[in-house]
């Protein structure tokens, strides 16, 4: 074998990639419009305009990739909204996954409250909430704040769609792995003291 086909398949390997945040894994987390509105009446709060949210926000997109054409070729301009999406989505998931701890932070706490031998979680005084409620409560306002970026998200997905003509799928960018490249210094400073 000769040392230049030797060093070609050294040279080829396999680099991990960490994985994006999808739209999928966006919609696992956060309620869809159905369970927001669901909320909104139960908790007595506002009910959200979703699909409004979402046409906004792609419009937005829209408008922004026109304005930039001129100045952006179709791969830069391809660029920039995928990492315009990719932080809709990002924030929307991270939204949801908030909301999801909030939740079951106030399912434990209702389910402590239900426990009649528990002196530390019964009601407060006359006019206060307990901490069940309030964590209930929190839990119903991160729930409208993740579906409103849910929607968002959405919305920048069909614009990106629409803008580049294909679907928008999260960078995948390699591991980075500096440990691995000062261990290969290290052991060839080593070897080399060897002989």
């Amino acid at each position: 074998m000769t040392k230049t086909a030797r060093n070609s398949r050294q040279s080829a390997r396999v680099v991990p990639l960490r994985k994006g945040t999808t739209l999928e894994m966006v919609r696992l987390c956060c309620p869809d419009a159905s369970q927001a509105g669901l909320i909104s009446e139960s908790f007595g709060l506002a009910v959200l305009d979703s699909d409004g949210i979402r046409d906004l926000h792609e419009k937005l997109i829209v408008e922004t990739a026109d304005a930039l054409n001129e100045g952006l070729g179709e791969r830069a301009m391809q660029i920039h909204l995928q990492r315009i999406v990719g932080s809709y989505v990002g924030s929307a998931h991270g939204a949801g996954q908030f909301y999801s701890r909030a939740v079951t932070e106030a399912r434990d706490a209702t389910a402590k409250a239900a426990n009649e031998t528990r002196d530390e979680d019964l009601d407060g005084p006359v006019g206060f909430d307990s901490a069940a409620q309030r964590k209930r409560e929190f839990a119903a306002d991160m729930a409208l704040q993740s579906h409103a970026l849910r929607m968002a998200a959405e919305g920048a997905v069909a614009a990106y769609e629409q803008v580049v003509g294909e679907k928008w799928k999260p960078f995948e960018r390699p591991v980075d792995n500096p440990g691995q490249s000062v261990d290969r210094k290290a052991t060839e400073l080593q070897m080399a003291a060897l002989g």
